[in-house]
This record gives C-alpha cells, structure tokens and sequence, in this order.
C-alpha cells in the first residue's frame, strides 16, 4: 500500500500532462481604435495591410462583431472577464490624469482569463497595452498573467514611453523598465519571444498594440512626451494621415512575423489567433459605411473588423454575419481548451459553432452603455438612447433630451432611417429589456475606490 499512491500520483501528473499538451495555444491581437475599414480586406484603399488580409484569407473574416464599449478600458474589461464591464465597474475609461480617476481599475476579485488559462497548465502573457489600471496592485501579473511587456495606461509616446501626463509607462512585469524602441516594435518582439519559450506547453498570448490611436507616430517620427510635463501633440499639415497609415503598416508587418513565428515553429495547426479592434476609429480612420466614431453608440463606434485563423481547422476565405462580441472572447477560449470552471455563467457565449460552421449561435440581446448613451440590438433591431446625431445642432444640448431611435441594420447599416415613431411597440418593448439589463448588471457591481 506504500507505494499504491506514489504510482497514482505519476499516473495522475503523466495524464494532466498530456491533457494539457493536447489543448491548443491562443493568440488574442488587439488593435487600438482601429475602424471597421481601417483594414483593406474590410475595403479600404487608402494603403494596403496583406498580413491583415492574409489573417482573413486563410481564416474567418467577421461583418458583424462588437467591441463592448466605444472606448479603451471598457471593452477590455469584458474581454478579460467574459462579463458586462460594468459588472467589474469598469464602464468608464481609467484617465491617466490624478483629477479624474487615475485610481480606478480592475479589481482582484474579478477572474481573468488568463487565470482561468493558467489553472488548467497555461502560460500566459500579455504585451503591450494594459489600461486597466495604472496602480502596482492592479499590473497584469496580479490579474493572472505571467508576463508582461508593455503600459498600463491609454497611450504612450511610442518613442519615450511617457503617458500624457509625463510618466514613464514602460513595464517588465511588476517593474517599471524602460527600454529604447518604438513601441509597436517592442510589442512584436516581445510576442515572438514568448512564442519561442512556451513553444513546448500550452500557452495563451495577448497581444495589445498601441496602433493605430494617437500619438500619431511613425517609426521614423521623433518624441515629444517628456517626463513631469503636459505636451500638446501638434503636427505640419499632412503628417497624421501619413503616420495613420504608417501605424496601421507597421502593426501589420508585426501581426505577419507573429504568423511567421506560428508556422516556423510549426504551432499554427495548434494555435486559434482572433485578431480585433477595441472600438471604432476616431474621425482620422476609416469607419466604411457605419455612422459615427469613437465614444459613440453609433455603429462606427463599436462595429469593429474581427478575423479567426486555425489552419486546418477554420474553413479559409470564410466570412460571418453571425452578431458577436467582445465578451465572446472568454468563453470560446475555455471552450475550445475544454475547461469548465464553476464561475457563474459568463454574459458571452462560445462561437465555436460559427468558428466551425457547425450550427448557430444562440438568440440573444446586446447591450451597450457609456456614460448617458445607451444601445439594446435584438436581431437585426437596434434602438439608441440619448445618442445625439454627428453634426446636429439642438435646441436643448442635453442629451437626455435627444429621442430614442430605432433602425434595422439588414436594410440600413448607415442607420439612416429612423423607424420609432412606425415602431411604438417595438421601441418600448425594447426600452422595457434595456432598463431591465441596466438595474441587473449594476445589482452588486464591484466598486471603485475613493480617491
């Protein structure tokens, strides 16, 4: 009987083992305020992006994917977690100015992914952009992460690494570590060298570029942040569309060598990649045919370009108009790594049926809040609360006062034409779901702390 658990406990640890060996690797990229065209596999024509194109190719192009919010901090609370960001209490940006709310963040209690990866034997590694919180309590290493490369704020000098207020934002883990490079640059390295040294165990590799949101730089562009100072980014007439175009070029020659290191290795028939954008352009990208932008409810501010790639195991050439979302994320990726965990359930669903082509994903409602504005979309059916039109004048300039409106996005993906006042009993069926999901998801949301 002496030996009889020594011998089990081997054969338990060899068979945890080669479950994990067997579990595919993830690469998760996320652009930074990239639009709905800023790619031109999605139809724009001002520059080329072929790895991009490339990615959608050989993979699984969406139409009709979301990011959860109009804006940085919110949807990356969602992917994260798999929930509502306001859930986390993380419906607001995390501002890198002390007035506002510098001190906000993810809290400990909320469960990544990459702690849900990780207990099943996975390493995880985010580089790049954080934006969850610019505290040492809140780094991504206390959030489940293994490593991490890049800044916790919402943009840096891609040259000096200073945040807009003058600190210097460049991490290796828990420590702050400077390093000369151009922060996509740096992003890329530091992806392929996780890469390399996890080559032989499951791993899980979030990428988060800077590109393309301001400061507008190029890889050639001098710096201008500095330490302990507010700097204005001013430009020469000109310079943004080029180094716009230089951003989104340089993000994608990055996606291409991250590919190429998958295929050197020989971990692509291994590996999901989800490429995706956190929100919508600013009026400098490309947004195609959707209204409005960034920090908007308008399609042009959530709407985003979203591409799947898994060799031999994602029909190549392949496009969706299945509806999904930034929440998504979580889900799909314990479901293809076939982890169950006894969280309660997460608000996303697993897309592998429309990943697979083997069926549908499940009817259901999505929602979308930052600060007054608000969006319910129920099939083809989207209604917007207090979302003033772009370039409208008011009379009253509050924008409770603007009307809900209602548009069905299969005929009118523009969102032209305002249906409400044909659909009454549409609209306050659909006001009735909104204000039930708004007092759900804030029922014992977790909080921020004080100042």
């Amino acid at each position: 009987m002496k030996t009889t658990f020594p011998i089990l406990s081997v054969l338990l640890l060899s068979l945890t083992l080669a479950i994990a060996a067997a579990r595919p690797n993830f690469v998760i990229i996320m652009a930074d305020d990239m639009g709905y065209a800023d790619a031109s596999c999605y139809g724009n024509d001002r520059y080329q992006t072929p790895r991009i194109d490339q990615l959608a190719k050989e993979g699984l192009r969406f139409t009709d994917f979301h990011s959860n919010g109009p804006v940085c901090s919110p949807t990356r609370a969602a992917l994260l977690t798999g929930r509502y960001q306001q859930r986390a209490g993380m419906a607001e940006v995390v501002f890198a100015d002390p007035k506002q709310n510098r001190h906000h963040g993810l809290q400990a209690q909320e469960v990544t992914f990459a702690e849900h990866l990780g207990r099943a034997g996975y390493r995880t590694g985010v580089m790049g952009k954080w934006h969850l919180g610019y505290a040492r309590s809140y780094n991504p290493v206390d959030q489940g992460f293994d490593e991490f490369h890049g800044y916790v704020s919402g943009n840096i000098d891609f040259h000096s690494h200073y945040d807009r207020m003058g600190v210097l934002d460049w991490w290796d883990g828990g420590k702050l570590a400077d390093e000369p490079g151009y922060c996509t640059h740096l992003i890329t390295h530091y992806a392929k060298q996780f890469i390399h040294e996890n080559k032989d165990r499951p791993f899980c590799l979030y990428i988060a570029h800077e590109a393309p949101h301001n400061p507008y730089q190029g890889p050639h562009d001098k710096a201008f942040r500095v330490a302990d100072k507010v700097v204005k980014e001013t430009h020469p007439p000109g310079h943004i569309e080029k180094a716009y175009r230089e951003m989104m070029q340089e993000m994608d020659t990055g996606i291409g060598e991250v590919i190429d290191t998958l295929k050197e290795l020989k971990l692509e028939k291994n590996t999901f990649v989800f490429f995706f954008s956190d929100n919508g352009a600013t009026p400098k990208g490309n947004n195609g045919p959707l209204r409005g932008s960034k920090s908007m409810i308008w399609e042009g501010g959530h709407r985003v370009p979203a591409i799947a790639w898994w060799p031999d195991r994602i029909q190549p050439g392949t496009t969706t108009d299945a509806t999904a979302i930034t929440l998504d994320v979580l889900p799909t990726l314990l479901d293809l790594a076939g982890i169950r965990t006894a969280q309660p359930s997460f608000d996303g669903v697993s897309l592998t049926p429309t990943l697979f082509g083997s069926g549908q994903l499940p009817s259901r409602s999505l929602f979308w809040e930052y600060r007054d504005r608000k969006a319910i979309r129920k099939g083809p059916w989207k209604l917007l609360v207090n979302q003033p039109i772009p370039g409208k004048k008011y009379k009253n300039a509050d924008p409770a006062k603007v009307a809900p409106m209602l548009f069905n996005l299969q005929k009118d993906l523009g969102e032209l034409n305002d249906l409400s006042a044909k659909q009454p009993e549409r609209v306050k069926s659909l006001l009735a779901e909104l204000s039930r999901w708004e007092a759900e998801v804030n029922m014992g949301a977790t909080a921020q702390p004080a100042r």
